[in-house]
């Protein structure tokens, strides 16, 4: 009996599938039903969006029902960008430098002229300066004067330490590139020695941009120090300047502050160059030593043996 059973199961083991009924288990059931219908109720259905409904076909009516079931909100003709003017693009009202200032004696004729022109302008000037005393109360020409000395000197450190974060904190997003301008694979010594004359503020002017709330107020300052300047390409050598002299420097230094803006900074604007001003020193041109053309080799001479009666050239056999 047990042999016939045993026979019966070794055939099973080659019946074919088909004879074979399969045991079908459910997955996806919990294996506890009990909380069922608080399971179901996780489950929000949504009516999602048919991709291939036309916009065209519907009426107005529609597709605001549509849009605020959505929560879209109405297309605009227009685009609307937040923007942050920082800065100015130039100078208002640049101040025009006395010619020969520091130089010249004020007995010349054109000097003279110059002189009285700045004495009209003097009141705006002042205006100015009231303006800039509504926004900022503790504000004074003899206390801004250091200020903007010690902005000037920091800046130029900033820029011969290559540190370009500290240099946008001392200038203006219109003088940066300008600043930096063929300042790279450079090495730049500069050096502020002394204030041969202090400085003074000679020229004042507020102007407002897009609103007449926001207004931005510049000053100009007359430097007349004594600086050391060096300037080194790549490599090492000299292109402008020197460690050892020392040069006088007049200057005429436009500072810029957002007046309207809380947190504004007074920050270097622009250099007002006068049209008597004497050229500037080109720099040296550096080129790439290249090797000089070496010496020809000089050919040995091959010595050639004499010939004597008894030789004779060798003969091949044939």
């Amino acid at each position: 009996m047990a042999n016939s059973i045993l026979l019966k199961l070794g055939s099973l083991r080659f019946a074919p599938a088909t004879l074979i009924q399969p045991c079908r288990t459910t997955t996806t059931k919990h294996y506890n039903p009990k909380f069922k219908k608080e399971r179901a109720a996780k489950f929000l259905k949504l009516d999602l969006p048919k991709p291939n409904q036309e916009v065209g076909e519907m009426t107005p009516e529609k597709m605001r029902q549509k849009m605020k079931e959505r929560g879209i909100l109405p297309p605009r003709p227009w685009m609307e960008r937040p923007f942050y003017i920082s800065a100015t693009g130039g100078v208002f009202e640049p101040y025009i430098p006395p010619e020969g200032d520091g130089k010249a004696s004020i007995v010349s004729t054109t000097r003279a002229k110059q002189t009285v022109q700045l004495l009209e302008k003097k009141s705006k000037s002042m205006m100015a300066v009231r303006k800039i005393k509504s926004f900022d109360e503790d504000f004074s020409t003899a206390d801004f004067c250091s200020k903007a000395q010690d902005i000037y000197i920091k800046a130029h450190e900033s820029l011969a330490n290559d540190d370009k974060h500290a240099i946008r904190l001392y200038v203006t997003e219109k003088a940066y590139p300008e600043f930096r301008h063929n300042s790279r694979l450079k090495t730049i010594r500069w050096k502020f020695l002394e204030s041969l004359e202090p400085p003074r503020v000679v020229h004042a002017r507020c102007t407002d941009i897009v609103s007449k709330e926001n207004i931005f107020g510049q000053v100009t300052v007359r430097f007349h120090t004594r600086q050391q300047l060096a300037v080194y390409d790549r490599f090492g050598r000299l292109l402008h300047g020197s460690e050892i002299l020392a040069k006088d420097v007049l200057e005429y230094i436009v500072f810029e502050k957002h007046l309207a803006n809380l947190y504004g900074t007074w920050r270097i604007h622009a250099k007002i160059i006068p049209d008597w001003a004497p050229p500037k020193e080109p720099s040296k041109h550096t080129r790439v030593m290249a090797d000089p053309d070496p010496d020809p080799e000089p050919v040995p001479e091959v010595e050639t043996a004499e010939k004597t009666e008894g030789d004779t050239p060798a003969i091949t056999d044939k």
